[in-house]
C-alpha cells in the first residue's frame, strides 16, 4: 500500500478498501480487537474473526511485571511467553536462552521433560488437559492464525499424548491451578497460579504466589537471591 493511496483513504478520497487492506491496516497500526472491528464496520465490512493473537505485551503491563517480588510471566492465547520477569526465569526456565519460536508452554510441557520434572506427574497430566483444551478454544478464535495451526500439527507430530488429549475435543479457558514445584536448587515450593486477564490483548500475566511466611515463600525468597545471580553472572 502506498502512502498515498493511504492518504486518500484518510481524506475519504480513495476507493473502497478491500478486506485485505483493511486487515493490514489493523495489523500495520497494532489495533485492538474493538479498533478492528470498528475500521471494519466504517468501511461497510463485517471483522470476521482477528488474524490472531497480539504479540506486543503493553507497557503498563511490563512495568508491573518487573516490579512484582513473585514469578510472572504474560502469555498470548497459545502459550507463547511474551515476558516475564527474573523470577519466573529462576523458577521455571532462562526463557532469553530458548530461541523464540521454543517459548511457548505447551511445546515445553510436550514436546520436553522440562515440566515433569518441575511439576511432577499428576500435575503435568491436568495441566496438559486443561491447556490442550484451551488451545482448542483458541483455534476458533483465530481461525486463520498460521501460528495456532502449525503448533497444533508440531504436537499432534511430536506428542502421542498430545494427540490424544486433542482427540477429546474439550474446550475451556485456564483460570487458576494450584502446583507444587520441585525445584533444584530450594526444594519443594507450593504454589497458586493465578491468571490476570488483559482482554484487549487476548493475552493473560500468570502469577505464582505463595503463602506469606511459609517454606514455600521463604524458598521463593531464596531463589530471589540465588536464582536471579545466576542469570547475571
Amino acid at each position: 500500500m502506498s502512502t498515498d493511496y493511504y492518504t486518500r483513504l484518510e481524506q475519504a478520497r480513495g476507493p473502497r478498501p478491500s478486506r485485505p487492506v483493511l486487515t493490514g491496516l489493523a495489523r500495520a497500526l497494532r489495533l485492538s480487537d474493538d479498533e478492528r472491528a470498528h475500521l471494519f464496520r466504517l468501511a461497510g465490512e463485517q471483522p470476521g474473526p482477528p488474524p490472531g493473537p497480539p504479540a506486543d505485551v503493553r507497557s503498563g503491563v511490563l512495568r508491573m511485571l518487573a516490579r512484582l517480588d513473585v514469578p510472572g510471566l504474560v502469555l498470548d492465547a497459545k502459550y507463547d511467553v511474551l515476558a516475564w520477569n527474573p523470577l519466573a526465569a529462576a523458577l521455571i526456565t532462562d526463557f532469553s536462552a530458548v530461541p523464540l519460536r521454543e517459548r511457548n508452554l505447551l511445546r515445553l510441557r510436550f514436546l520436553t521433560d522440562r515440566q515433569a520434572q518441575l511439576f511432577g506427574e499428576e500435575a503435568t497430566r491436568e495441566f496438559a488437559r486443561e491447556v490442550a483444551a484451551d488451545l482448542r478454544a483458541a483455534t476458533s478464535t483465530y481461525p486463520d492464525d498460521p501460528e495456532i495451526a502449525r503448533l497444533v500439527r508440531d504436537l499432534l507430530d511430536g506428542s502421542r499424548e498430545f494427540a490424544e488429549i486433542w482427540a477429546r475435543h474439550e474446550v475451556a479457558r485456564q483460570q487458576s491451578l494450584c502446583q507444587t514445584v520441585f525445584h533444584p536448587q530450594v526444594g519443594r515450593i507450593d504454589v497458586v497460579c493465578e491468571v490476570l486477564v488483559v482482554p484487549e490483548r487476548d493475552q493473560r500475566v500468570v502469577l505464582y504466589t505463595t503463602e506469606p511466611g511459609s517454606e514455600s515463600d521463604q524458598a521463593i525468597r531464596l531463589l530471589d537471591v540465588i536464582g536471579t545471580q545466576q542469570l547475571t553472572t
